[in-house]
């Protein structure tokens, strides 16, 4: 057992200072108080510090993405100590443009891996291309019997998008639906949006004429162009989730892109944040040649929750929202995942007055302690 004293606890709502019990892989209380005398009970000090719900990462390129332009630009896979380092405790792995020399069976590997070490770990099904990648032959096959797959990927107003129709998004959207209803899973379908000038018309296109719930597609990329923006803010409104990509020194800082959603009234409960993390960005010339590619690390959400705080002033309560109690919401984890009560899951991180990373706990156990990971990978 680890009795957490005198935290200050964002559940992300502000509680107060609290002591927190964590047995074995949930949390046990919250009490003003607890006292806990057992000799298997290690006691953390957390005066002066803020307990927070453990980052969830809808969208990691685990076993590495990019390869656009060939092979030496593939991106190696992701660590165990990158995802801990990152305040990461819940993460959602994913293909991308490459579903060609990286497979569904590797995602699965990497996936169980990950939970094999320590964290909580989902897939979805697909890559970029129509039709999907599967392990099974069949999208809803994956998501009825793969205990991690809880969705499946696809690009959308994209040049490298398979370019499918709208009823061949309906016919997705349908059999993601019905496979989650059958799974218990969100069946969600993520859009990778490209800066195609169609952006979401697809999507508003097959709502309109299905009874798709609108909480089934999940665009990603969203802040990649204005007028993209303008319509996921839209579709947010409307009752659909919206993921930002985290930025990592770009012109319009992902906290400013909030701060712009805040004041135009959007409904803040409906956007989440992720780091597309191990995933290649690329810039292209105006033939389409590659110019430049890079990858994103996987520690953005955690620096941009934090950036809301110290640059965006928004309360920590709020900045908290968009990579845990959201997300939780969106992937129907919650309150499993992404909040601090009892019954949920152990994934908690200490930070520091100034929001450094100081501990993090996944499924109650201690990863990293006073800024320093404890826990490695198999090999690392």
């Amino acid at each position: 057992m680890i009795l957490i004293k005198r935290a200050k606890v964002y559940a992300p709502q502000y509680l107060g200072v609290k002591d927190v019990l964590v047995g074995a892989d949930r949390i046990e209380a919250v009490e003003n108080q607890i006292d806990c005398n057992l000799p298997c009970c290690e006691v953390i000090d957390a005066e002066g510090k803020c307990l927070v719900p453990g980052m969830i990462d809808p969208h990691v390129h685990v076993t590495g993405g990019g390869g656009e332009g060939s092979f030496h630009t593939q991106v190696p896979p992701v660590s165990f100590q990158e995802l801990i380092g990152g305040g990461v405790t819940t993460v959602v792995g994913l293909l991308g443009t490459d579903g060609i020399t990286r497979s569904v069976e590797n995602l699965l590997a990497k996936v169980k891996a990950l939970r094999e070490e320590g964290l909580t770990a989902y897939a979805c099904t697909g890559s970029y291309g129509y039709p999907s990648v599967t392990l099974t032959g069949d999208v809803k096959k994956d998501l009825v019997f793969l205990d991690e797959v809880i969705g499946v990927k696809l690009a959308l107003s994209d040049h490298r998008a398979p370019n499918v129709t709208v009823e061949e998004l309906i016919r997705l959207g349908s059999d993601a639906r019905v496979a989650g209803m059958l799974s218990g899973k969100c069946g969600m379908v993520v859009l990778h949006m490209g800066d195609d000038e169609r952006g979401l018309n697809p999507v508003f296109e097959a709502l309109e004429r299905t009874a798709i719930p609108k909480k089934i597609f999940h665009p990603t990329h969203v802040t990649r162009t204005e007028s993209l923006l303008k319509q996921a803010f839209a579709f947010a409104n409307r009752g659909g989730y919206i993921d930002m990509t985290c930025d990592i020194g770009g012109k319009h800082p992902t906290a400013q892109r909030i701060l712009q959603a805040k004041k135009e009234g959007v409904n803040l409960e409906q956007i989440t944040l992720s780091s597309d993390g191990m995933g290649s960005w690329s810039k292209y010339d105006e033939s389409g040649n590659l110019v430049k590619i890079g990858y994103s690390p996987v520690d953005t959400v955690y620096r941009t929750v934090v950036s809301m705080v110290r640059d965006a002033n928004l309360p920590l309560e709020q900045a908290l929202t968009f990579a845990t109690s959201n997300t939780a919401r969106a992937l129907e984890l919650f309150p499993k995942k992404g909040c601090i009560c009892p019954k949920a899951d152990a994934d908690l991180l200490l930070l520091e007055e100034d929001l450094t990373l100081n501990t993090v706990l996944a499924m109650g156990k201690v990863m990293m302690r006073n800024g320093k990971i404890v826990v490695k990978g198999t090999y690392e």
